[in-house]
């Protein structure tokens, strides 16, 4: 996925700059960015891999050449950004968060008409300047980002650092959040509310889908209102939040412990402890502890000081022997005990099945799994929360290809809570992976734990609803708007 920090003041900004984009760490693995903009000097920008380190450490040694009060950050799983332009719109730097699908398509189009693109490694090309081409194809920015709005199969988000302003533009169908932040002197456009108060920002509000406002020192401006539909990813809430983050004003570990209680109350599985699965298991755990009525325990701890996300290294099974060794049992907790462990999701199901192995081997007597969202059917086109590069690497897709010979066949089926072919889906899922029991969380609980109706949620992942963007809906919105004014 990833996630940026931009910020805007009457003083210098690296500070600001420098720890909010930090704040964003566990959005992105890959790259790192950051950029400012100086009167006297100019743009000042520096971009590093975080395959084998970490932000702070990357950066923290060159803070002090960079100056100006206004500056953007971006860590990302994609491309190498921010990207500097020179353009009929003046000079400026953008990062995104983005996934485009039809990348080459797009490409394709922008060479026939003789623009240039640059290539990275493997022939890859760079979505973060793609978008800058597209940008800088419109008579305003607000005509450009309208255009990336158009023309993006997939999502985008974007903040845009010109020499008097930052733009912050979110995703036409609010799919990935942004929030405004502000404080005397100054303003700001994250990723997440995290960034937010320790720099003592005050949450000013979430950007609207399709929304475009410019910020300045003393002030925002709202360039574009928003687009009245809304598919916010779901999954933010389920594992990609951090749990002090707010989307759309909904507390991250709110809705897990939610989810979770109401998970707890309903099941009837004997146990004799909880465990989350850290980090983003345990508000799940934690609510279903209290629901179910049994004492919550750290039977498995994760060793932060050096161990990334799972999934940060190229190769499959790197992600795996990290995945195994960042997490460490407790023997004392789990020997001859019924223990439920609550995890965020089951992707492949690898790292899982290397866990219910270790907690059996530990003396556990009896371990059951319950999943803090539905099973994943769909492999999602609009944000790039796992690395998956196919659906067979989905365990669903893998077991419904056993039970029917064909990985895509009654799909909306297998999606469906409780229906026989969801039923015999998941007691398979439980077999694989050596469990006593699993079970996951119903659509209907995350969705009344979110609190937002179901049409402004992109639940896509889990049972295949979802919105793409029309141009229609923002020739509705504009004429719904122009009714208004006349």
């Amino acid at each position: 996925m990833g996630g940026f920090f931009g910020t805007i003041g009457t003083k210098e900004c690296v500070n600001d700059l420098f720890y909010g984009t930090d704040y964003n760490s566990h959005l992105g693995t890959k790259r790192a960015g950051l950029v400012t903009f100086d009167k006297e000097k100019g743009f000042t920008r520096s971009i590093h891999s975080l395959e084998r380190d970490y932000f702070r450490s990357r950066f923290e040694g060159e803070l002090d050449g960079f100056v100006g009060n206004s500056g953007l950050g971006i860590i990302s799983d994609t491309d190498p950004q921010p990207i500097l332009v020179n353009s009929h719109l003046g000079r400026y730097a953008v990062v995104t968060v983005a996934k485009v699908n039809n990348l080459r398509e797009i490409a394709d189009e922008l060479l026939e008409k003789r623009m240039h693109l640059s290539e990275m490694s493997q022939n890859n090309i760079n979505q973060t300047e793609l978008i800058a081409l597209l940008i800088n194809m419109g008579n305003t920015f607000v005509d450009g980002i309208n255009l990336v709005y158009k023309k993006v199969k997939g999502s985008c988000s974007m903040l845009i650092l010109t020499e008097n302003s930052i733009i912050a533009a979110r995703d036409a169908l609010g799919r990935t959040p942004v929030v405004i932040g502000k404080k005397d002197g100054a303003f700001c456009a994250t990723s997440e509310t995290t960034s937010l108060p320790n720099l003592d920002y005050a949450t000013v509000r979430d950007v609207g889908p399709g929304e475009i406002v410019e910020l300045f020192p003393d002030r925002m401006e709202v360039l574009q209102k928003p687009f009245s539909r809304c598919q916010i990813c779901s999954f933010l809430w389920v594992y990609y939040g951090f749990p002090a983050s707010n989307f759309e004003n909904v507390n991250t570990e709110f809705v897990r412990e939610e989810a979770g209680k109401v998970m707890g109350a309903e099941d009837d599985t004997e146990a004799d402890c909880v465990c989350g699965i850290p980090d983003s298991g345990v508000g799940t755990a934690l609510g279903y502890a209290e629901g179910r009525g049994i004492p919550y325990k750290r039977a498995v701890l994760k060793y932060t000081p050096t161990w990334p996300r799972s999934f940060t290294p190229s190769k499959q099974s790197r992600r795996n022997l990290v995945a195994k060794m960042k997490l460490i049992p407790n023997s004392a907790i789990l020997n001859g005990r019924r223990v439920v462990f609550c995890d965020d999701s089951i992707v492949r199901g690898t790292q899982l099945k290397d866990n219910v192995r270790t907690f059996f081997e530990n003396g556990a007597k009896e371990v059951h799994a319950r999943i803090s969202c539905p099973p994943l059917v769909y492999s999602c086109p609009f944000i790039g929360f796992t690395a998956s590069k196919s659906d067979l690497e989905l365990i669903t897709r893998r077991i419904i290809q056993e039970f029917e010979g064909d990985p895509n066949k009654n799909l909306d089926k297998y999606a469906t809570t409780d229906s026989p072919e969801y039923t015999r889906m998941v007691e398979e899922i439980g077999k694989q992976l050596g469990l006593t029991s699993v079970k996951f969380n119903k659509i209907e609980t995350l969705i009344q734990a979110i609190g937002m109706p179901k049409d402004r949620i992109c639940t896509h992942c889990f049972d295949g609803s979802s919105y793409f963007f029309n141009e229609a809906d923002a020739a509705c919105d504009a004429a719904a708007e122009q009714g208004q004014t006349e």
